[in-house]
């Protein structure tokens, strides 16, 4: 993804959630995603979506269940 799209969904997700800890991070290769971490914490990726001339952002994220332990 590019610089400015990073920054948008960063400022997004964090008056979102209300948290100062969210950062998106590009991935070198992959122009369509990048990773969410919290506290330097990875904890998601968001993938973009251009699907008949609209796009929209997909943030997916994995919660183990050892985690809500």
């Amino acid at each position: 993804m590019k610089p400015d799209e990073i920054r948008k969904l960063e400022r997004y997700l964090k008056s979102r959630f209300s948290s100062g800890a969210i950062e998106v991070r590009a991935l070198p290769r992959k122009n369509d995603s990048a990773e969410v971490y919290v506290e330097d914490e990875f904890v998601g990726l968001i993938s973009k979506d251009e699907e008949e001339g609209e796009l929209s952002y997909h943030l997916t994220m994995t919660i183990l269940d050892i985690d809500l332990e």
